[in-house]
């Protein structure tokens, strides 16, 4: 795993490696809702344990799937933009959610390259807050444990995550608005677009 993973993901200060571990599996009776985020953290472990032989391109093939089922991704797209969403042109909400996801695998494929013993943990017992879950989960790697908490809610029969709060607190999508909103406000949605598939584009590299 690269140094960029903190910056991304964590906000923290380089990882330190401990021995290898793997992610425990949750309890039979574990809150729907935390199945589905270790489900995605047993993929995430396998795509690091074989990162090198799948290159960046392979990760981002495996993880597509397990992204897909875990996150909300049109929802995440229309919270990280805001206000404006419904006044955008649905070709154009389209092709923002597209990128979005694109740009939210590439992350993953690129930052969680290697496998150096690191350890996920969830809580099995999901926070209730309205009508949606909070499922707790933990990276122990080295000497540090960094939160990693996942805001989710209800889509047909499946738990998927809507936010992930970095470092327990840090919510990513009002972080993305913030970053998006100047975008918007100076090129639109084509330059919203154009911007999250140049980072997807130089994570793919």
């Amino acid at each position: 795993m690269k140094n960029a993973l903190l910056g991304v993901l964590s906000l923290a200060a380089t990882l330190l490696f401990a021995p290898i571990m793997s992610a425990p599996a949750l309890a039979a009776d574990a809150d729907p809702a935390a199945t589905q985020i270790q489900n995605f953290y047993d993929t995430l472990l396998d795509s690091m344990k074989h990162g090198k032989e799948l290159g960046v391109t392979g990760r981002y093939n495996k993880l597509k799937p397990v992204v897909e089922r875990t996150y909300d991704l049109p929802l995440m797209t229309s919270l990280a933009v805001g206000s404006s969403w419904p006044s955008i042109a649905p070709s154009d909400q389209q092709a923002l959610i597209q990128a979005f996801e694109r740009m939210t695998i590439a992350n993953y494929a690129k930052n969680f390259d290697d496998y150096n013993g690191e350890k996920f943990t969830v809580d099995p017992a999901a926070q209730v807050h309205g009508t949606d879950k909070v499922v707790m989960s933990k990276l122990v790697t080295g000497g540090q444990t960094i939160p990693f908490n996942y805001r989710m809610r209800q889509s047909g029969e499946t738990w998927k995550v809507i936010d992930v709060y970095l470092n327990g607190f840090v919510s990513e999508l009002a972080t993305k608005r913030s970053d998006y909103g100047s975008t918007l406000s100076t090129g639109g949605a084509p330059a919203l677009v154009k911007k999250l598939n140049a980072m997807a584009d130089g994570l793919m590299k």
